[in-house]
């Protein structure tokens, strides 16, 4: 892409999401994750009305009455986007799930800048392809975003679990960890659950309606672009098309229990619909 061009389209995704996040999502996002991050500062004598949640009982035990912890809010938190690149995300019948990532994306950086947290990315595939440590700033969010437009990744398939691990073994703060990708993968709850054991896991699933349920419109040769294979699909038959949707509804029911067992949040949205209300939903659970 020229480089006038790309900054043309950074621009414009700069002017629509900053204007998202200052009206709707800077004081949802501080509600949301503020509070989670909280450091130990000191103990003190328990007194009627505490949290018996906070009693140290550790030091309760050896002084013979009842102590609590006190935590003081962590002031500054970082924020990692895990963003899926392969190759199903240049997917999309309305919009291509890789638009919606970037915007999304875009959104939670400049939310991230409004409450003066740290911002960091990790390109994946089936391999990592491109990791930007936690920065603030917004010359820092900008270079995001720009890599989020151009970005070419060297591989096209996909692997949730080296991703999870790799975050995992570099990340050592806790920290915001949001996945974004259509999770089209296998067998990553395990490594969802070790990534949550220090993180504040989240999920945000995109998907397209046409991967949901195939329209009857007779033979057709569909493209597969993480095995660069093509194949003739009969979707006038309802066996194949119940095939199929059956297929992704299973991806999904495994996406959202491997989420819920870990403890984490994650939510789907579709290219055909705004993501603003399902983000908002998101943080309003959070």
């Amino acid at each position: 892409m020229e480089t006038s061009e790309l900054l043309k389209k950074v621009r414009k995704i700069e002017i629509k999401t900053k204007r998202l996040t200052n009206n709707l999502f800077t004081g949802q996002y501080h509600s949301a994750f503020k509070g989670k991050g909280m450091l130990f500062s000191e103990v003190r004598k328990y007194v009627p009305g505490d949290d018996v949640r906070d009693i140290d009982w550790n030091v309760t035990a050896k002084l013979s009455e009842p102590y609590i912890k006190i935590f003081e809010e962590e002031r500054e938190l970082t924020l990692m986007l895990m963003v899926d690149v392969s190759g199903s995300e240049l997917f999309g019948t309305s919009m291509l799930k890789k638009d919606i990532i970037t915007e999304i994306c875009a959104v939670l950086s400049f939310s991230a800048m409004q409450n003066n947290d740290k911002v960091g990315v990790l390109f994946f595939t089936d391999e990592i392809e491109l990791f930007i440590p936690p920065k603030k700033g917004k010359k820092h969010i900008l270079r995001i975003i720009r890599e989020l437009i151009n970005f070419k990744p060297t591989r096209k398939k996909t692997n949730i679990s080296k991703a999870c691990q790799y975050l995992n073994n570099i990340v050592k703060k806790k920290s915001i960890i949001f996945i974004l990708s259509d999770f089209l993968d296998n067998n990553f709850q395990q490594s969802l659950n070790l990534l949550s054991k220090k993180h504040d896991l989240n999920g945000i699933r995109v998907y397209d309606k046409f991967e949901k349920s195939l329209f009857p419109i007779g033979l057709s040769l569909f493209f597969d672009p993480e095995t660069d294979s093509h194949l003739w699909v009969d979707t006038a038959d309802k066996e194949v098309r119940n095939n199929i949707q059956k297929s992704f509804y299973d991806k999904e029911i495994y996406c959202k229990k491997s989420f819920l067992k870990t403890g984490g949040s994650i939510v789907d949205i579709s290219t055909n619909e705004s993501y603003v209300v399902k983000l908002l939903e998101l943080f309003k659970k959070k």
